[in-house]
């Protein structure tokens, strides 16, 4: 099952709106157990794992365990369902880590393998298939994607110099890790005000893996993103989506529109700010599973505050920004936010000369 869910991160980032599933095909019939084929769900969702899978074990199939990092769907869509094709196909026994929380499945693909005949066991390493999944269960559940939150702190509990634009506070690790990370998430989000003052690309500059690249979101309600900024210059490599007011003016929204983005108008909460829930709403109907918050302070702030947060990524500089500096999270003190009882710790380690804290909402 561990190697099923590492499949199925080959593509993670890049199968919204469908999970990204893995599946190993297992035969015990000789001396020791040997892996006979494996899948993983495509780019853009289709083909699912296990379709590609019993594809590549042909006949190899028939009597094998098949390990599923996810239940096999029950419904039509584009193509049958995964559970019929499992059937068909004439394996022993069915290995799932975790029931899908999708209304259209949710049990049903597991029991119409057991009406077969088939064997299942489900629930094997389900806590490590949440964490893989939690795009899609949070979707599911809540009608929203998974939030990640990334922040890059200086030793003084910094992101960056006012007016100065963009300052480098994490070393060349921490940095190949952001661009990975991007490529593992569907969207990579940031406020208006960041897109003026660092003009960011936010595309994955990893070599090789440009094409990875996840949408890109500005949450800007006046319609304000330059048409030359980076991130409309590289609208050819990744989409942009730009969240806007109702009211934004309607000739900016047209510019952005006719420059290739994707202009969402959506509600305006009493003070003027998008109002988050709608917002990640409407992302959730446009597909999107994950999502990665990167900047700024007010934007991050505003997430938490929300509530909104289900993971946290820290990047912890060893230098100091001093006189001038912008407080990470508009003053809020980060080691008492990312504590228990509302956070569990998941990993601390170095990356590079910076510390990495990995953080997961509590349960």
């Amino acid at each position: 099952m561990a190697a099923a869910l590492a499949l199925g991160r080959r593509n993670a980032g890049h199968t919204w709106p469908n999970p990204a599933v893995g599946t190993v095909i297992v035969r015990t019939d000789g001396p020791t157990p040997r892996v006979v084929a494996h899948g993983w769900t495509d780019v853009g969702g289709r083909p699912h794992a296990e379709v590609r899978a019993l594809a590549a074990a042909g006949e190899a199939a028939k009597g094998a365990t098949c390990y599923v990092s996810l239940e096999p769907c029950a419904h039509y869509g584009r193509t049958g369902p995964c559970s019929s094709a499992l059937i068909e196909a004439g394996v022993g026994r069915v290995v799932s880590a975790l029931d899908d929380p999708n209304p259209l499945v949710f049990g049903r693909g597991l029991k119409r393998i057991e009406a077969a005949g088939i064997p299942v066991t489900s629930g094997v390493l389900s806590e490590d298939a949440r964490r893989a999944h939690a795009g899609h269960i949070r979707k599911m559940l809540d009608g929203r994607p998974h939030v990640r939150l990334k922040l890059a702190i200086s030793d003084d509990g910094m992101i960056g110099r006012t007016s100065e634009g963009q300052v480098k506070i994490s070393g060349p690790e921490a940095w190949a890790r952001t661009h990975l990370l991007r490529t593992t998430t569907d969207a990579v989000l940031v406020g208006i005000g960041t897109v003026v003052a660092d003009n960011p690309e936010l595309t994955c500059r990893l070599p090789g893996l440009l094409h990875r690249s996840p949408v890109r979101v500005v949450l800007d309600p006046s319609a304000r993103l330059p048409l030359d900024s980076r991130l409309m210059q590289t609208i050819d490599i990744a989409p942009v989506w730009v969240v806007v007011a109702p009211d934004a003016p309607k000739p900016r929204m047209e510019a952005l529109a006719e420059r290739g983005a994707v202009v969402i108008p959506r509600l305006i909460r009493p003070g003027g700010e998008l109002d988050l829930h709608d917002v990640l709403r409407g992302l959730s109907d446009r597909g999107l599973t994950t999502m990665l918050v990167e900047g700024g302070a007010r934007v991050a702030r505003s997430f938490l505050d929300a509530d909104f947060v289900d993971e946290a990524i820290l990047y912890r500089a060893p230098m100091r920004i001093g006189t001038g500096g912008i407080p990470a999270l508009g003053g809020l003190d980060v080691d008492a936010v990312f504590d228990r009882p509302r956070f569990d710790l998941l990993r601390e380690r170095l990356v590079g000369v910076d510390r990495m804290t990995h953080f997961w909402r509590a349960t």
